[in-house]
């Protein structure tokens, strides 16, 4: 008897004209997705190798070590085919100097706004929004339905127990929607197999897992659309109340969360933190400025008395002196702006990232969410990518400026500047002096951290084992609604 009810299930599927046309739907948009995702990772992985290409110029071109700096950019991440995540809103560039603090910018959003107004739809979206919708579409009625047409009470006019009856209608709503799903799922698989995306082991795996909780969010608004058809009579009120229900799912907890979130725990914006450094550094070059201006008038005031011939041979003596004791002090600023920066950053980060963790919790209440952030997770394009990034880029500028700080030592190319002060001629500024080309053959390069399946997977098992949580109640409700049912 079980078989039959699965049978008749997945018939009455196949033969609803709303089938022919929710999966054309389903199929044309997720391989447009998946062309679009292609399009746009190839587009951007030839803007990273030709600015690669133009800084590496650059570095060649530099001909005083005290002008060397680097500007690093994010390797493009092959899983953005599938999921966008939070690839577009991020930067893509920071630049890689001892004046800098580290800080990406130059997202894909901000520099063509366009693409913020009409944001990309990808596969995540279209399982969140399309799958889940027209897994209600077919479930809304699965009770309810049959009691109005009078099949329910004909239905248990036989030995059939209720165990059965309701098993029946999941497994079959479930064959029904998720088996025809999977053709454009593969054909999706084929079509980045053809256009040859660069997918390690790691990614596939990924892939694989992304395909699997996604057919666990639809299975939850499967047993969803059961249960509500089965705690109430008619169709139209469980149509109306999914409809509703799906609205909170997919839109308003996720985005309650955020904003609840940041009103329970307000954190300095981007533009304090800077305004609060750009403050201290400049009034530590001011007092700076004066100090230096203050050891020139006494510099001044010893020569004064002094001949032409004796005052050039003062300077020359005590000129690698001065130019030491003024790149010295200059050294000094840059270290507490730097610290001050750094200090900045670490609180701000760690105020940011308690006012994320509050806000994925509160958000977690949405399946939607918890679907999502496994996503994205298993993608490696979480919330968590921008700060990971900017940690290896902060390591790496570490071992930037002390290559370069090592290099100017050896050179004696300091950066610093000769200032000479004459009664008769006034201020003489010079310039340290430039070399040919650098030999940067030993300069650190920056390597992004690979792609690691099991890394990812343990970062998403918490959302994921929430998902299996509410899928299992939707379906345990659903089993005591029915046991207690009037078929009549």
């Amino acid at each position: 008897m079980l078989s039959t009810i699965i049978v008749k299930e997945l018939k009455n599927i196949i033969v609803s004209p709303k089938f022919s046309a929710t999966f054309a739907v389903t199929s044309l948009l997720l391989l447009l997705s998946v062309y679009v995702g292609i399009n746009e990772y190839q587009a951007t992985t030839r803007q990273y190798e030709a600015a690669t290409g133009l800084v590496d110029q650059r570095l060649r071109e530099t001909r005083s070590w005290a002008r060397l700096s680097n500007r690093v950019y994010r390797v493009p991440n092959p899983m953005h085919v599938f999921v966008a995540g939070v690839n577009n809103d991020i930067g893509r560039t920071s630049i890689i100097d001892p004046t800098e603090q580290v800080k990406l910018t130059n997202s894909t959003y901000n520099d063509e706004p366009i693409y913020a107004a009409f944001r990309f739809i990808d596969f995540t979206f279209i399982v969140t929004i399309i799958f889940s919708l027209f897994a209600i579409l077919f479930t809304y009625d699965a009770v309810n339905g049959e009691r109005e047409n009078g099949t329910l009470q004909l239905t248990f006019a036989n030995a059939l127990p209720r165990v059965h009856f309701i098993a029946g209608k999941f497994v079959g709503l479930w064959l029904g929607l998720i088996v025809p799903l999977l053709i454009p799922i593969v054909l999706s698989v084929v079509l980045v197999l053809a256009y040859k995306i660069p997918l390690a082991v790691d990614h596939w795996m990924s892939v694989a897992a992304i395909v699997l909780v996604s057919l666990l969010f639809c299975t939850f608004f499967i047993a969803f659309g059961i249960c509500i058809s089965a705690v109430t009579r008619r169709s139209s009120t469980s149509f109306l109340f999914l409809l509703v229900a799906w609205i909170v799912i997919s839109f308003i907890l996720p985005r309650a969360g955020v904003m609840a979130a940041g009103t329970l725990h307000p954190v300095a914006s981007v533009a304090e933190v800077e305004g609060m450094r750009e403050a201290f550094a400049k009034q530590i070059w001011a007092k700076h400025r004066d100090e230096m201006q203050e050891r020139f008038r006494k510099r001044a005031d010893e020569m004064q008395n002094m001949t032409a011939e004796e005052r050039s041979a003062y300077e020359d003596e005590h000129a690698w002196e001065m130019m030491e004791q003024e790149d010295k002090a200059r050294k000094d600023i840059l270290k507490q702006i730097d610290l001050l920066g750094k200090k900045l950053e670490e609180e701000t980060r760690n105020g940011r990232r308690q006012q994320e963790g509050l806000a994925l919790v509160l958000s977690r209440f949405s399946p939607a969410s918890a679907y999502q952030l496994a996503a994205m997770t298993l993608a490696g394009m979480n919330i968590d990518v921008k700060s990971a990034y900017e940690d290896a880029l902060s390591a790496y500028r570490a071992s930037f400026v002390t290559y370069k700080e090592k290099k100017e030592k050896e050179s004696g190319d300091s950066g610093g500047i000769r200032i000479t002060v004459d009664s008769n001629t006034g201020f003489k500024f010079s310039m340290g002096r430039e070399s040919g080309s650098l030999d940067i053959s030993e300069m650190p390069r920056f390597n992004a951290s690979r792609f690691s399946f099991s890394g990812v997977l343990a970062s998403a098992l918490p959302d994921i084992v929430l998902l299996c949580a509410f899928t299992f109640l939707a379906f345990a409700a659903a089993f005591v609604a029915f046991l207690r049912y009037d078929v009549r």
